[in-house]
């Protein structure tokens, strides 16, 4: 019996380039082409990823990592031939006539975007703030109102020491978004990540893309370093470039 097989789809362009690369299951990149676009595809069995299997291997973190490189590995290759169209991770077609269809059902928005991201650069932006340190405990002589007064005092001055620390810190992330996005084309804000996924000790209290024009990218570093010299209690770091997943506004539907 022969092993099913699906299309992966990793990204929309319009003219294939580059070549080489493998997929998420290892197979040759290959390319569809229908209505001046060109999709990058690969053959996946389905038996790892199809609807199914897929539902059962998205909940092992490790193998999604290891996924989610891969695609982005193949949509980056794509990128620095031009411009773009970022795929969702996990869009499969039974065949090819499925790649051609959506290629032909969405060539019109297709091209919109594609234009929108030509010659421009995602760059993402991330702002962190410190869990301040508790509030050291004082010297001072018993208090008449006893030790469980003074506990609850000094519970009390930690989250008011805390609440100012995350206001002043959100207060400077909105400038910092302010200044950023007026040296960008777009400007998109996602949800802060949790410290597991971000990897950073401290609170995020900003989680934003900007897609810049490429001969402004230096600039745009600069201002990103200057942010995070801003102000002590807020770090600011700056990833990318990133094909630009935050401005293609394609879903499968």
């Amino acid at each position: 019996m022969s092993e099913q097989r699906g299309v992966w789809l990793y990204a929309v362009t319009r003219e294939a380039g580059g070549g080489g690369q493998r997929g998420v299951a290892g197979e040759p990149v290959r390319t569809v082409e229908a209505s001046g676009l060109v999709a990058v595809v690969g053959d996946v069995p389905l038996d790892t990823f199809g609807e199914q299997a897929l539902h059962r291997n998205l909940e092992d973190l490790d193998w999604l990592g290891a996924v989610a490189r891969a695609h982005d590995a193949v949509i980056g290759a794509v990128a620095r031939t031009g411009p773009v169209v970022p795929i969702r991770l996990a869009t499969v077609y039974h065949d090819d006539d499925g790649v051609r269809g959506v290629l032909e059902e969405r060539a019109e928005e297709f091209g919109r975007t594609l234009d929108r991201v030509a010659g421009r650069t995602e760059w993402g932006v991330k702002a962190f703030v410190d869990v301040p340190p508790p509030v050291p405990r004082t010297e001072e002589a018993p208090s008449r109102r006893g030790a469980g007064a003074a506990y609850l005092a000094r519970r009390r001055a930690e989250r008011d020491t805390q609440a100012e620390a995350e206001r002043l810190a959100v207060e400077q992330a909105g400038k910092v978004h302010f200044r950023l996005t007026g040296l960008a084309t777009a400007a998109r804000t996602h949800p802060p990540q949790s410290k597991e996924l971000s990897g950073h000790g401290g609170q995020m209290v900003l989680n934003a893309a900007y897609l810049v024009d490429d001969d402004r990218s230096r600039s745009f570093a600069e201002a990103v370093a200057a942010c995070d010299q801003d102000s002590p209690a807020v770090r600011v770091q700056l990833t990318g470039p990133w094909p630009p997943y935050s401005f293609a506004d394609w879903e499968d539907r």
